[in-house]
Formats: C-alpha cells, sequence, structure tokens
C-alpha cells in the first residue's frame, strides 16, 4: 500500500510538471532601457507550442491607439487583416516562438507598434539572483537583427498594474 501512495504521489508531481505553465508566460511590464520607466504591461502566452505577447495595457497613449505606424503586413504575422490599422492592445505583436527550454524562446519576431519595425525575437526567463542578479524575476526580451541581440529587461506584472495603466491612460472612445 506504501509504494501504491509513492508512485501516485510520484505521477502526480511528474503530471504537475509537464502540464506547468513555462515560467516565461504569465504578465511582463515593459521598462525603458534609458529612463527606466514603464513602457507597457505585456501579456505573453503560450498557444500550440508557440509564445506570443500582446500589450494588456500601454503607457502614455490612450489604450486604443491605433498602430498607424506599421505596414499593412509582415511576413508571419499572426492576425489577418490590415496591421496598421489595428489597436496597440491586444494584438500580438510577439509571435511565433519556439522553446529550447524552460524559460527560453527564439526563432520568432516582435513587431514595434510605435514605430512599425520588425524584428527577430529571442525571450530568457531568468529567476531572481540569477544571470543578472537581479533580486526579482526579469524576462529578457531581445529584438534581434541577424547576429545583434539588443536586450530588454522586464518584471513580473499583476492584474492590478494593468488595471493601474488603463485607469491612468483610458481609451478615447
Amino acid at each position: 500500500m506504501k509504494k501504491l501512495v509513492a508512485v501516485l504521489g510520484f505521477l502526480v508531481l511528474l503530471t504537475t510538471a509537464v502540464f506547468a505553465a513555462d515560467p516565461a508566460v504569465g504578465l511582463w511590464k515593459s521598462v525603458d532601457d534609458k529612463t527606466g520607466e514603464v513602457t507597457a504591461v505585456w501579456r505573453i502566452y503560450e498557444e500550440n507550442g508557440l509564445l506570443y505577447g500582446t500589450i494588456a495595457a500601454v503607457v502614455n497613449y490612450p489604450q486604443d491607439v491605433i498602430a498607424s505606424a506599421c505596414k499593412s503586413s509582415y511576413k508571419g504575422f499572426p492576425v489577418a487583416g490590415d496591421v496598421s490599422k489595428m489597436k496597440t492592445v491586444g494584438t500580438p505583436w510577439i509571435f511565433g516562438l519556439k522553446q529550447n527550454s524552460a524559460g527560453n524562446w527564439s526563432g520568432g519576431s516582435i513587431v514595434n507598434p510605435s514605430d512599425g519595425k520588425m524584428y527577430g525575437c529571442v525571450v530568457k526567463y531568468m529567476p531572481a539572483g540569477s544571470d543578472r542578479k537581479a533580486p526579482v524575476d526579469t524576462l529578457g526580451m531581445a529584438g534581434t537583427i541577424g547576429p545583434i541581440k539588443v536586450f530588454q529587461y522586464w518584471v513580473r506584472a499583476t492584474d492590478a498594474d494593468v488595471q493601474v495603466v488603463q485607469a491612468k491612460f483610458p481609451a478615447k472612445n
């Protein structure tokens, strides 16, 4: 009986580990490298084995701002329609990343909705005290052009953070 309980306990732990969300998944605040100011709150999610990211709330703009600086289309963009007419909030600007290991994704793309430029994209989760010795969990998000990677470091966010930004910069319509 003890062996059966031990085996069942092990199977529960194994199942939990297999179905646990990747540590990169969740809400993250993007932080401007130069000013240290939060620029947006992102929702990073996994769908059909690929990683995506939408802006959940944008800072300094109304929440219904249109990404008018974008081109009408981008190779591999996951949503049909004219991208230059899409809202900044809710559109998957990060798309198509494939998992290399837990918390490490690459091979996808990111479109900067404020200037319309598209880059390759790499995402790396770093727990508190790891690579950068940061005191909090960090998400390294890099836009890439060929071998050049420019990292931004994002910090965990909450639904409350989304609500605060949305209240401070409400939609116009």
